[in-house]
């Protein structure tokens, strides 16, 4: 016995029948041909029936097999059929639902017409070429058209019979097209083309029944449609909605396939074999308009979305759809949102790569990726200046109007005003622009914000392997400098990370805010100063070096940190006396900040010291560091020693934040 009963025939039929056979759910599939039977393969919860049945036959089987739910799935237009599936439903007492495949959406340049009568009789009444696409059961009523037989372009089954039949009215040869549906615009538009069509007769058949393609190949041809209307105006459950509601008469769990797919530049074109068949298939496509208009499909369930949680909350509450597409700007891997869906989602999830920005931009510009260091400035932080002052190569993607501007900008303030810019905009859509200036040309420049750029600085200055640079690479004028060696141990003391923040109290010429600054190149440095002639010191070499992530602060610690965001590190190479001011407010944003002080004196030494016991602070390490430099007196080198500096390190004994 079976508990369900599906009247089969189209593209939702079969689907429902794979459906309760793949849940384990006993089904009687009944489809009216041979030909339809065929496409459902048996197995052992799913049986198949070909034939025709009248409502008397239909009554029998409905006592022997004692289904709990008949679904009728059967074409829209087989207004006969369903009526007595309705009939022998009432008959026999069992529970009747229709699975309705949805209408197009309505056609302003169509001809809506109320049967096939209706359209033979308007046709009758025209010129030009037509091209029937209602199949070969009324190909008949189309023969009182005069000139029929040169007029019209019939496309039917492939069957052996169907061919038959078709010739018999005379229609054959190159006027007689067998194939299997449904088609895609470009097959529909270059068969209009071929046999130069004036009108396409068709049923709104939705989207299963390819109605949308054909609307479209239409459009594009300057064909007008000709709409036969549905003969029953009916009510009845998606395909989607059929399975939630099959699911919850027969307790199942519905399972959904959810897609990541990488869409390349955004133009179709760029879109991988792969990443196309997954949208083909997806019942729901989610997205950011711009990449959704790119890849939807005619008819297809569309959500404008981008925001990872909401993506995964519309997922999930909306089981109906078996298979989901998200599309992703560029590749998967590459700055894309899947990272974070991929934690969120559960279930069967599948990552489908795409052509990145930087493949395919750096193809069109002609130069290899493989050397260039690779990042984007598109809503984060970045310090490209510093990047393209170290690499030769360094590609990047924007994401604002006067991105380019404020780069180009940028790179004249700190003296690279001869680095050679490769912008790229709206890459693969028809308003693709790339071109190459001088950054010195291209401060006033405003572009497009879907944008990338690739800086090449032939005067790329490597990053030293480790920390002190040479004293004399400094600017000094009379501003005190922690000097190389010193400064050396007090960097590695401190522990820096790519990503650190960072004080330097007491910046002096910026000797220490430099070298962190060129460190912690993903962070930031606040370099905090009182005395002018070191703050001008202070904005010479930040530029000199070109550290764009070094900010400086005018003013006295702690007053002048008061407002800076929270340090993961801090440098003491001078406090004026308020040592324990200035490392309680350090503690006071982050309880486990790393902090390494210098000291002169031993007054600086005490106050350090009492400071340390006062804040319970931990990981102490304390070292005298005295140096000697040599001077030449003659033919001979003569060791002069420098002041002995105590350098302490230490950090706080909360969490770092």
């Amino acid at each position: 016995m079976y508990k369900a009963i599906v009247f089969a025939g189209t593209t939702e039929g079969y689907a429902l029948c794979e459906f309760l056979a793949e849940n384990h759910v006993p089904v009687y599939a009944c489809a009216a041909t041979e030909y339809g039977g065929s496409l459902l393969k048996e197995n052992e919860f799913l049986h198949v029936s070909a034939g025709r049945l009248k409502t008397e036959d239909m009554e029998e089987l409905f006592r022997r097999e004692a289904p709990e739910i008949v679904l009728d799935a059967t074409h829209p237009y087989a207004a006969e059929v369903t009526k007595n599936i309705r009939t022998a439903c009432e008959n026999g007492s069992i529970r009747y639902q229709r699975v309705l495949r949805p209408e197009g959406e309505k056609n302003r340049e169509a001809i809506y017409v109320e049967s096939t009568e209706k359209a033979a009789e308007l046709l009758s009444g025209t010129e030009g070429n037509i091209f029937l696409t209602t199949g070969s059961k009324e190909l008949s009523k189309f023969t009182v058209i005069p000139d029929y037989q040169e007029r019209l372009f019939a496309r039917v089954l492939s069957i052996p019979s169907v061919i038959s039949s078709c010739a018999e009215l005379g229609i054959e040869g190159k006027h007689l097209i067998g194939m299997q549906g449904p088609f895609s615009t470009e097959i529909n538009e270059a068969m209009l083309r071929q046999f130069q069509c004036s009108y396409l007769v068709t049923k709104d058949t939705g989207l299963a029944g390819g109605f949308p393609e054909k609307m479209e190949a239409c459009q594009h041809c300057g064909v007008i449609p000709v709409i036969i209307g549905r003969p029953l105006q009916e009510e009845g459950l998606s395909l989607p909605e059929a399975r939630v509601f099959l699911a919850k008469r027969f307790g199942l769990t519905l399972s959904q396939r959810v897609s990541l797919v990488g869409i390349g530049m955004g133009a179709e074109k760029t879109l991988t074999l792969e990443g196309k068949k997954a949208f083909d298939e997806a019942e729901l496509l989610i997205g950011a308009k711009r990449m959704t208009d790119a890849v939807q499909r005619p008819g297809q369930m569309v959500l404008h979305e981008y925001r990872s949680d909401k993506i995964v909350e519309y997922i999930k509450t909306h089981p109906q759809y078996r298979t989901v597409a998200i599309a992703l700007s560029g590749d998967v891997g590459f700055y894309s949102g899947a990272r974070k869906l991929m934690d969120l989602l559960d279930g069967d999830v599948q990552v489908i790569c795409g052509i990145s920005s930087v493949v395919y931009f750096m193809a069109k510009i002609g130069l290899s990726w493989d050397d260039a260091r690779i990042v984007s400035a598109h809503g984060r932080d970045c310090n490209l200046i510093a990047l393209i002052r170290h690499n030769p190569k360094v590609f990047s993607i924007l994401g604002t109007e006067d991105g380019v501007a404020l780069l180009a900008s940028r790179l004249v303030a700190y003296g690279m005003g001869d680095v050679t810019l490769y912008v790229g905009e709206n890459l693969s859509y028809e308003n693709e622009k790339i071109f190459h200036a001088s950054a010195a040309e291209l401060t006033e420049y405003r572009g497009d914000a879907l944008s990338v750029v690739t800086a090449c600085n032939e005067k790329a200055v490597p990053l030293p392997a480790v920390h002190g640079i040479c004293d004399e690479e400094f600017l000094r004028g009379k501003a005190p400098m922690t000097k190389e060696e010193v400064r050396t141990v007090s960097l590695s003391k401190l522990r820096l990370q790519e990503d650190s923040v960072c004080y330097d109290v007491g910046a002096g010429t910026g000797s220490v805010s430099v070298e962190m600054a060129l460190r912690a190149w993903k962070g930031q440095v606040y370099a905090i100063e009182k005395k002018e002639d070191a703050l001008a010191l202070l904005k010479e070499n930040r530029r000199k070096f070109a550290t764009d992530n070094l900010e400086i602060v005018p003013g006295t610690a702690p007053e002048a940190m008061v407002e800076l965001p929270v340090p993961t590190h801090a440098f003491i190479g001078g406090s004026s006396g308020n040592m324990n001011e200035i490392i309680r407010l350090l503690l006071d944003k982050n309880p486990g900040v790393r902090i390494v002080i210098n000291c002169i004196t031993l007054e600086t030494v005490t106050e350090a010291m009492n400071a340390i016991r006062d804040f319970s602070l931990t990981d102490v390490d304390i070292v005298q560091l005295s140096a000697a430099r040599s001077k030449s007196i003659g033919r001979y080198h003569m060791m002069m020693g420098e002041n002995p500096i105590y350098i302490i390190s230490c950090s706080g004994r909360g969490e770092e934040i």
